[in-house]
Protein backbone atom coordinates (compact mmCIF):
# COMPACT_ATOMS: atom_id res chain seq x y z
CA UNK A 1 0.00 0.00 0.00
CA UNK A 2 1.21 3.51 -0.80
CA UNK A 3 1.78 5.83 2.14
CA UNK A 4 0.73 9.47 2.24
CA UNK A 5 3.10 11.87 4.01
CA UNK A 6 1.48 13.89 6.76
CA UNK A 7 1.29 17.66 6.66
CA UNK A 8 3.78 17.74 9.52
CA UNK A 9 6.23 15.63 7.54
CA UNK A 10 5.79 17.89 4.51
CA UNK A 11 6.19 21.03 6.61
CA UNK A 12 9.48 19.67 7.93
CA UNK A 13 10.81 19.69 4.35
CA UNK A 14 10.19 23.44 4.05
CA UNK A 15 7.09 25.53 3.36
CA UNK A 16 7.97 27.11 0.02
CA UNK A 17 5.33 29.46 -1.48
CA UNK A 18 2.79 28.57 1.23
CA UNK A 19 0.24 30.84 2.93
CA UNK A 20 0.64 31.94 6.52
CA UNK A 21 -2.54 31.23 8.44
CA UNK A 22 -2.65 33.18 11.69
CA UNK A 23 -5.26 30.91 13.30
CA UNK A 24 -3.93 27.32 13.53
CA UNK A 25 -7.29 26.04 14.80
CA UNK A 26 -9.13 27.44 11.76
CA UNK A 27 -6.49 25.97 9.46
CA UNK A 28 -6.79 22.54 11.11
CA UNK A 29 -10.59 22.68 10.92
CA UNK A 30 -10.51 23.44 7.18
CA UNK A 31 -8.02 20.63 6.54
CA UNK A 32 -10.11 18.19 8.59
CA UNK A 33 -13.21 19.11 6.63
CA UNK A 34 -11.39 18.58 3.31
CA UNK A 35 -10.42 15.07 4.45
CA UNK A 36 -14.10 14.14 4.63
CA UNK A 37 -15.13 15.56 1.26
CA UNK A 38 -15.88 13.22 -1.67
CA UNK A 39 -13.26 12.96 -4.42
CA UNK A 40 -13.46 15.51 -7.22
CA UNK A 41 -12.03 12.98 -9.70
CA UNK A 42 -11.69 9.22 -9.68
CA UNK A 43 -8.63 7.02 -9.83
CA UNK A 44 -9.82 5.28 -13.00
CA UNK A 45 -10.10 8.64 -14.78
CA UNK A 46 -6.54 9.48 -13.74
CA UNK A 47 -5.35 6.13 -15.06
CA UNK A 48 -7.11 6.78 -18.37
CA UNK A 49 -5.26 10.08 -18.69
CA UNK A 50 -1.97 8.34 -17.89
CA UNK A 51 -2.63 6.00 -20.82
CA UNK A 52 -3.30 8.97 -23.10
CA UNK A 53 -0.14 10.73 -21.89
CA UNK A 54 1.78 7.53 -22.65
CA UNK A 55 0.66 7.96 -26.27
CA UNK A 56 1.96 11.54 -26.13
CA UNK A 57 5.32 10.30 -24.82
CA UNK A 58 5.50 7.76 -27.66
CA UNK A 59 4.82 10.42 -30.28
CA UNK A 60 1.34 9.11 -31.09
CA UNK A 61 -0.72 12.02 -29.69
CA UNK A 62 -0.44 15.71 -28.83
CA UNK A 63 -1.38 17.44 -25.57
CA UNK A 64 -3.44 20.63 -25.57
CA UNK A 65 -3.49 22.02 -22.04
CA UNK A 66 -4.92 25.45 -21.34
CA UNK A 67 -7.02 27.75 -19.22
CA UNK A 68 -6.83 30.66 -16.84
CA UNK A 69 -3.66 31.86 -15.20
CA UNK A 70 -5.62 31.85 -11.94
CA UNK A 71 -9.29 30.97 -11.60
CA UNK A 72 -11.53 33.12 -9.44
CA UNK A 73 -14.59 32.23 -7.41
CA UNK A 74 -16.50 34.93 -9.27
CA UNK A 75 -15.64 33.18 -12.54
CA UNK A 76 -17.51 29.98 -11.68
CA UNK A 77 -20.40 30.53 -14.06
CA UNK A 78 -21.84 28.43 -16.85
CA UNK A 79 -20.92 31.09 -19.39
CA UNK A 80 -17.31 31.35 -18.27
CA UNK A 81 -16.74 27.58 -18.20
CA UNK A 82 -18.48 27.18 -21.57
CA UNK A 83 -16.31 29.88 -23.14
CA UNK A 84 -13.10 28.21 -21.97
CA UNK A 85 -14.29 24.85 -23.25
CA UNK A 86 -15.34 26.45 -26.52
CA UNK A 87 -11.87 27.76 -27.27
CA UNK A 88 -10.14 24.53 -26.20
CA UNK A 89 -12.50 22.38 -28.29
CA UNK A 90 -12.06 24.70 -31.28
CA UNK A 91 -8.27 24.54 -30.95
CA UNK A 92 -8.39 20.75 -30.63
CA UNK A 93 -10.49 20.42 -33.80
CA UNK A 94 -8.02 22.58 -35.74
CA UNK A 95 -5.06 20.56 -34.47
CA UNK A 96 -6.69 17.20 -35.08
CA UNK A 97 -7.92 18.01 -38.58
CA UNK A 98 -4.92 19.94 -39.87
CA UNK A 99 -2.22 17.76 -38.33
CA UNK A 100 -3.99 14.36 -38.35
CA UNK A 101 -2.95 13.60 -34.80
CA UNK A 102 -5.10 12.67 -31.77
CA UNK A 103 -5.30 15.55 -29.28
CA UNK A 104 -5.43 14.97 -25.52
CA UNK A 105 -7.56 17.76 -24.04
CA UNK A 106 -6.69 18.96 -20.53
CA UNK A 107 -8.11 22.09 -18.95
CA UNK A 108 -6.15 24.31 -16.65
CA UNK A 109 -9.27 24.55 -14.49
CA UNK A 110 -11.25 23.26 -11.50
CA UNK A 111 -8.41 23.87 -9.04
CA UNK A 112 -6.12 26.57 -10.43
CA UNK A 113 -6.95 29.04 -7.64
CA UNK A 114 -3.48 29.64 -6.17
CA UNK A 115 -0.39 31.30 -7.59
CA UNK A 116 3.24 31.43 -6.44
CA UNK A 117 4.56 34.97 -6.08
CA UNK A 118 8.03 36.50 -6.33
CA UNK A 119 7.38 38.60 -3.22
CA UNK A 120 5.36 37.97 -0.07
CA UNK A 121 4.16 41.57 0.03
CA UNK A 122 2.94 44.39 -2.19
CA UNK A 123 3.36 48.13 -1.59
CA UNK A 124 1.07 50.84 -2.96
CA UNK A 125 1.32 54.52 -2.03
CA UNK A 126 3.44 53.70 0.99
CA UNK A 127 1.08 50.97 2.25
CA UNK A 128 2.44 47.40 2.39
CA UNK A 129 0.10 44.39 2.50
CA UNK A 130 0.45 40.67 1.79
CA UNK A 131 0.64 39.84 -1.93
CA UNK A 132 -2.43 38.38 -3.63
CA UNK A 133 -1.81 34.64 -3.88
CA UNK A 134 -5.01 33.67 -5.64
CA UNK A 135 -8.56 33.26 -4.39
CA UNK A 136 -7.51 30.05 -2.61
CA UNK A 137 -5.53 32.16 -0.13
CA UNK A 138 -6.77 35.76 -0.03
CA UNK A 139 -8.69 38.43 -1.92
CA UNK A 140 -7.50 40.72 -4.69
CA UNK A 141 -8.77 43.99 -3.14
CA UNK A 142 -5.94 45.99 -1.61
CA UNK A 143 -7.24 46.08 1.96
CA UNK A 144 -5.93 44.44 5.14
CA UNK A 145 -9.14 42.42 5.43
CA UNK A 146 -9.04 41.08 1.85
CA UNK A 147 -5.33 40.28 1.92
CA UNK A 148 -5.53 38.24 5.14
CA UNK A 149 -4.70 34.56 4.49
CA UNK A 150 -7.96 32.71 5.16
CA UNK A 151 -8.01 28.88 5.47
CA UNK A 152 -11.77 28.79 4.86
CA UNK A 153 -11.01 29.68 1.27
CA UNK A 154 -9.62 26.15 0.84
CA UNK A 155 -13.17 24.85 1.27
CA UNK A 156 -14.42 27.41 -1.25
CA UNK A 157 -11.83 26.09 -3.72
CA UNK A 158 -13.21 22.59 -3.29
CA UNK A 159 -16.82 23.66 -3.91
CA UNK A 160 -15.90 25.93 -6.82
CA UNK A 161 -13.88 23.12 -8.39
CA UNK A 162 -16.75 20.67 -7.95
CA UNK A 163 -19.13 23.09 -9.68
CA UNK A 164 -16.66 23.68 -12.52
CA UNK A 165 -16.12 19.95 -13.06
CA UNK A 166 -19.88 19.35 -13.09
CA UNK A 167 -20.28 22.00 -15.77
CA UNK A 168 -17.34 20.70 -17.80
CA UNK A 169 -18.67 17.14 -17.72
CA UNK A 170 -22.14 18.30 -18.73
CA UNK A 171 -20.82 20.32 -21.66
CA UNK A 172 -18.43 17.64 -22.94
CA UNK A 173 -20.88 14.73 -22.71
CA UNK A 174 -24.27 16.41 -23.07
CA UNK A 175 -24.16 17.46 -26.71
CA UNK A 176 -22.22 20.73 -26.65
CA UNK A 177 -19.00 19.00 -27.71
CA UNK A 178 -20.66 17.19 -30.64
CA UNK A 179 -18.45 17.76 -33.67
CA UNK A 180 -21.51 18.82 -35.65
CA UNK A 181 -21.81 21.80 -33.30
CA UNK A 182 -18.41 23.25 -34.11
CA UNK A 183 -19.93 25.95 -36.35
CA UNK A 184 -22.12 27.12 -33.47
CA UNK A 185 -19.16 27.46 -31.10
CA UNK A 186 -17.79 30.48 -32.94
CA UNK A 187 -20.61 32.00 -35.00
CA UNK A 188 -19.85 35.58 -34.01
CA UNK A 189 -16.13 35.07 -34.47
CA UNK A 190 -16.56 33.63 -37.96
CA UNK A 191 -18.59 36.64 -39.08
CA UNK A 192 -16.08 39.23 -37.88
CA UNK A 193 -12.60 37.76 -38.32
CA UNK A 194 -10.47 36.61 -41.27
CA UNK A 195 -9.11 33.90 -38.98
CA UNK A 196 -12.70 32.91 -38.25
CA UNK A 197 -13.27 32.38 -41.94
CA UNK A 198 -10.29 30.05 -42.00
CA UNK A 199 -11.80 28.17 -39.07
CA UNK A 200 -15.09 27.95 -40.94
CA UNK A 201 -13.31 26.42 -43.93
CA UNK A 202 -12.02 23.65 -41.66
CA UNK A 203 -15.58 23.19 -40.40
CA UNK A 204 -16.92 22.90 -43.94
CA UNK A 205 -14.38 20.20 -44.75
CA UNK A 206 -15.29 18.30 -41.58
CA UNK A 207 -18.99 18.59 -42.44
CA UNK A 208 -18.29 16.99 -45.79
CA UNK A 209 -16.47 14.12 -44.10
CA UNK A 210 -19.31 13.69 -41.59
CA UNK A 211 -21.89 13.62 -44.38
CA UNK A 212 -19.94 10.82 -46.06
CA UNK A 213 -19.80 8.87 -42.78
CA UNK A 214 -23.55 9.31 -42.32
CA UNK A 215 -24.15 8.06 -45.84
CA UNK A 216 -22.34 4.80 -45.19
CA UNK A 217 -23.82 4.32 -41.73
CA UNK A 218 -20.85 5.21 -39.51
CA UNK A 219 -21.68 7.21 -36.37
CA UNK A 220 -19.01 6.67 -33.69
CA UNK A 221 -19.55 7.91 -30.14
CA UNK A 222 -16.33 9.96 -30.37
CA UNK A 223 -18.14 12.41 -32.67
CA UNK A 224 -20.66 13.31 -29.96
CA UNK A 225 -18.58 13.65 -26.79
CA UNK A 226 -14.96 14.19 -25.86
CA UNK A 227 -12.68 13.00 -23.09
CA UNK A 228 -11.77 16.10 -21.12
CA UNK A 229 -9.54 16.24 -18.06
CA UNK A 230 -8.72 18.77 -15.36
CA UNK A 231 -5.33 19.94 -14.11
CA UNK A 232 -3.77 22.52 -11.83
CA UNK A 233 -0.53 23.35 -10.07
CA UNK A 234 -0.25 21.35 -6.85
CA UNK A 235 0.81 24.36 -4.82
CA UNK A 236 -1.08 24.50 -1.52
CA UNK A 237 -0.13 21.62 0.73
CA UNK A 238 -3.15 22.16 3.02
CA UNK A 239 -5.38 21.52 0.00
CA UNK A 240 -3.57 18.75 -1.86
CA UNK A 241 -2.55 16.57 1.08
CA UNK A 242 -6.05 16.04 2.59
CA UNK A 243 -7.41 15.31 -0.89
CA UNK A 244 -4.83 12.56 -1.41
CA UNK A 245 -6.52 9.21 -0.80
CA UNK A 246 -5.74 5.49 -1.07
CA UNK A 247 -7.66 3.82 -3.91
CA UNK A 248 -9.42 0.68 -2.73
CA UNK A 249 -8.85 -1.08 -6.07
CA UNK A 250 -5.11 -0.74 -6.25
CA UNK A 251 -3.95 0.41 -2.79
CA UNK A 252 -2.25 3.29 -4.57
CA UNK A 253 -2.50 6.92 -3.49
CA UNK A 254 -4.21 9.45 -5.79
CA UNK A 255 -4.61 13.19 -5.40
CA UNK A 256 -8.34 13.35 -6.10
CA UNK A 257 -8.38 17.15 -6.47
CA UNK A 258 -7.57 16.82 -10.19
CA UNK A 259 -6.72 14.33 -12.92
CA UNK A 260 -3.27 15.82 -13.55
CA UNK A 261 -1.10 17.90 -11.23
CA UNK A 262 2.09 19.78 -11.92
CA UNK A 263 4.96 21.16 -9.85
CA UNK A 264 5.99 24.72 -10.62
CA UNK A 265 9.40 26.17 -11.36
CA UNK A 266 9.54 27.71 -7.87
CA UNK A 267 8.63 24.51 -5.98
CA UNK A 268 10.51 21.73 -7.81
CA UNK A 269 13.23 21.33 -5.15
CA UNK A 270 14.26 17.67 -5.22
CA UNK A 271 14.16 17.38 -1.42
CA UNK A 272 11.13 19.69 -1.06
CA UNK A 273 7.59 19.05 0.06
CA UNK A 274 5.93 19.36 -3.35
CA UNK A 275 8.16 16.81 -5.05
CA UNK A 276 7.82 14.50 -2.07
CA UNK A 277 4.01 14.62 -2.07
CA UNK A 278 3.61 14.08 -5.81
CA UNK A 279 6.20 11.29 -5.79
CA UNK A 280 3.68 9.33 -3.69
CA UNK A 281 0.60 9.71 -5.92
CA UNK A 282 -0.35 7.71 -9.03
CA UNK A 283 -1.80 10.63 -11.03
CA UNK A 284 -0.06 11.74 -14.21
CA UNK A 285 2.14 14.64 -13.14
CA UNK A 286 4.15 17.41 -14.74
CA UNK A 287 7.15 19.49 -13.73
CA UNK A 288 7.92 22.98 -15.03
CA UNK A 289 11.53 23.29 -16.19
CA UNK A 290 13.00 26.76 -16.75
CA UNK A 291 16.37 28.18 -17.86
CA UNK A 292 18.08 27.29 -14.56
CA UNK A 293 17.36 23.56 -15.00
CA UNK A 294 20.39 21.37 -15.65
CA UNK A 295 20.27 17.97 -17.37
CA UNK A 296 21.18 16.37 -14.06
CA UNK A 297 18.24 18.16 -12.43
CA UNK A 298 15.92 16.58 -15.00
CA UNK A 299 17.35 13.10 -14.43
CA UNK A 300 17.07 13.46 -10.65
CA UNK A 301 13.47 14.64 -10.85
CA UNK A 302 12.59 11.72 -13.11
CA UNK A 303 14.23 9.26 -10.72
CA UNK A 304 12.27 10.67 -7.79
CA UNK A 305 8.91 11.14 -9.50
CA UNK A 306 8.89 8.19 -11.89
CA UNK A 307 11.30 5.56 -10.53
CA UNK A 308 9.62 2.75 -12.46
CA UNK A 309 9.87 4.77 -15.71
CA UNK A 310 6.15 4.32 -16.39
CA UNK A 311 5.09 5.82 -19.74
CA UNK A 312 2.53 8.61 -19.30
CA UNK A 313 3.40 9.19 -15.67
CA UNK A 314 5.78 12.15 -16.09
CA UNK A 315 5.63 15.24 -18.31
CA UNK A 316 8.37 17.85 -18.52
CA UNK A 317 6.81 21.26 -19.23
CA UNK A 318 9.53 23.60 -20.50
CA UNK A 319 9.29 27.37 -19.98
CA UNK A 320 12.52 28.92 -21.20
CA UNK A 321 11.45 32.05 -23.06
CA UNK A 322 11.73 32.64 -26.79
CA UNK A 323 15.34 33.82 -26.54
CA UNK A 324 16.58 30.79 -24.58
CA UNK A 325 14.61 27.77 -25.81
CA UNK A 326 16.90 26.86 -28.72
CA UNK A 327 20.04 26.80 -26.58
CA UNK A 328 18.64 25.64 -23.26
CA UNK A 329 16.37 22.77 -24.29
CA UNK A 330 18.70 20.49 -26.34
CA UNK A 331 20.98 19.42 -23.44
CA UNK A 332 17.94 18.40 -21.38
CA UNK A 333 16.30 16.40 -24.14
CA UNK A 334 19.56 14.72 -25.14
CA UNK A 335 20.42 13.57 -21.62
CA UNK A 336 16.87 12.42 -20.83
CA UNK A 337 16.74 10.44 -24.08
CA UNK A 338 20.19 8.94 -23.49
CA UNK A 339 19.01 7.72 -20.10
CA UNK A 340 16.07 5.94 -21.75
CA UNK A 341 13.48 7.87 -19.76
CA UNK A 342 9.82 7.75 -20.78
CA UNK A 343 8.63 11.36 -20.56
CA UNK A 344 6.36 13.62 -22.55
CA UNK A 345 7.84 16.98 -23.58
CA UNK A 346 5.43 19.92 -23.53
CA UNK A 347 6.04 23.61 -24.24
CA UNK A 348 4.79 26.39 -21.95
CA UNK A 349 5.46 29.44 -24.15
CA UNK A 350 3.86 31.88 -21.73
CA UNK A 351 5.82 32.20 -18.51
CA UNK A 352 9.23 32.91 -20.00
CA UNK A 353 7.92 35.78 -22.12
CA UNK A 354 6.27 38.12 -19.62
CA UNK A 355 7.20 41.78 -19.26
CA UNK A 356 5.72 45.08 -18.03
CA UNK A 357 4.73 47.84 -20.44
CA UNK A 358 5.47 51.52 -20.01
CA UNK A 359 1.86 52.09 -18.98
CA UNK A 360 2.14 49.54 -16.18
CA UNK A 361 0.52 46.41 -17.60
CA UNK A 362 1.98 42.91 -17.31
CA UNK A 363 1.79 41.42 -20.80
CA UNK A 364 3.27 39.12 -23.45
CA UNK A 365 3.99 39.51 -27.13
CA UNK A 366 2.10 36.98 -29.24
CA UNK A 367 5.11 36.78 -31.57
CA UNK A 368 7.31 35.73 -28.63
CA UNK A 369 4.82 33.02 -27.68
CA UNK A 370 4.85 31.67 -31.23
CA UNK A 371 8.64 31.92 -31.47
CA UNK A 372 9.11 29.83 -28.34
CA UNK A 373 6.76 27.15 -29.69
CA UNK A 374 8.62 27.24 -33.00
CA UNK A 375 11.95 26.88 -31.20
CA UNK A 376 10.54 23.96 -29.21
CA UNK A 377 9.56 22.21 -32.46
CA UNK A 378 12.91 23.00 -34.08
CA UNK A 379 14.83 21.43 -31.20
CA UNK A 380 12.78 18.24 -31.26
CA UNK A 381 12.95 18.01 -35.03
CA UNK A 382 16.74 18.30 -34.93
CA UNK A 383 17.03 15.63 -32.22
CA UNK A 384 14.45 13.27 -33.69
CA UNK A 385 12.19 13.48 -30.62
CA UNK A 386 8.49 14.29 -30.33
CA UNK A 387 7.23 17.79 -29.43
CA UNK A 388 4.41 16.47 -27.29
CA UNK A 389 2.18 19.46 -26.64
CA UNK A 390 1.56 23.02 -25.56
CA UNK A 391 0.52 24.40 -22.18
CA UNK A 392 -0.96 27.88 -22.47
CA UNK A 393 -2.77 30.47 -20.40
CA UNK A 394 -5.88 31.44 -22.34
CA UNK A 395 -9.48 32.50 -22.05
CA UNK A 396 -12.53 32.10 -24.24
CA UNK A 397 -13.27 35.81 -23.89
CA UNK A 398 -12.18 38.67 -26.14
CA UNK A 399 -9.81 40.22 -23.62
CA UNK A 400 -6.89 42.52 -24.44
CA UNK A 401 -4.04 41.18 -22.31
CA UNK A 402 -1.39 39.95 -24.77
CA UNK A 403 0.06 42.14 -27.51
CA UNK A 404 -0.04 41.34 -31.22
CA UNK A 405 -1.85 38.56 -32.99
CA UNK A 406 -4.12 39.04 -35.97
CA UNK A 407 -5.81 42.04 -34.36
CA UNK A 408 -2.41 43.71 -33.78
CA UNK A 409 -3.20 44.62 -30.18
CA UNK A 410 -0.93 47.42 -28.94
CA UNK A 411 -0.01 48.74 -25.50
CA UNK A 412 -2.80 51.30 -25.82
CA UNK A 413 -5.33 48.49 -26.36
CA UNK A 414 -4.51 46.76 -23.07
CA UNK A 415 -6.73 49.14 -21.12
CA UNK A 416 -9.80 48.04 -23.13
CA UNK A 417 -10.38 44.62 -21.53
CA UNK A 418 -7.51 43.75 -19.21
CA UNK A 419 -9.30 41.40 -16.81
CA UNK A 420 -6.74 38.94 -15.45
CA UNK A 421 -5.83 39.17 -11.76
CA UNK A 422 -2.39 37.64 -12.31
CA UNK A 423 -0.75 36.85 -15.66
CA UNK A 424 -1.97 37.90 -19.15
CA UNK A 425 -3.86 35.33 -21.21
CA UNK A 426 -4.34 34.75 -24.91
CA UNK A 427 -7.82 35.73 -26.04
CA UNK A 428 -10.05 33.61 -28.26
CA UNK A 429 -8.66 34.91 -31.57
CA UNK A 430 -5.04 34.59 -30.44
CA UNK A 431 -5.71 31.07 -29.12
CA UNK A 432 -7.17 29.93 -32.45
CA UNK A 433 -4.33 31.58 -34.34
CA UNK A 434 -1.89 29.67 -32.13
CA UNK A 435 -3.75 26.44 -32.94
CA UNK A 436 -3.45 27.00 -36.68
CA UNK A 437 0.26 27.80 -36.41
CA UNK A 438 0.95 24.78 -34.20
CA UNK A 439 -1.01 22.58 -36.62
CA UNK A 440 1.27 23.77 -39.42
CA UNK A 441 4.33 22.93 -37.31
CA UNK A 442 2.93 19.47 -36.57
CA UNK A 443 2.23 18.90 -40.26
CA UNK A 444 5.83 19.89 -41.08
CA UNK A 445 7.06 17.61 -38.29
CA UNK A 446 5.19 14.59 -39.67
Amino acid sequence: MSTIPTLEELDALGRVQQPTFRDPAARDAAVSRLRTMPPLVFAGECDALTDKMAAVARGEAFLLQGGDCAETFEGVTAENVRNKLRVLLSMAVVLTYAASVPVVKVGRLAGQYAKPRSSDSETRDGVTLPAYRGDAVNGFDFTPEAREHDPNRLLEVYHASAATLNLARAFTTGGYADLRQMHAWNKDFVRSSPLGQRYEAVGAAIDKALAFMDAIGIDPESLHAVDFYSSHEALLLEYEQPLTRIDSRTDKAYDVSSHMLWIGERTRQLDGAHVELLSRVANPIGVKLGPTTTPDDALALAAKLNPENTPGRLTFITRFGAGKIRDGLPPLVEKVRAAGLQVAWVCDPMHGNTFATENGYKTREFDDVIDEVRGFFEVHRALGTWPGGVHVELTGDDVTECLGGGARLSQEDLVTRYETLCDPRLNRAQSLELAFLVAEMLAERS
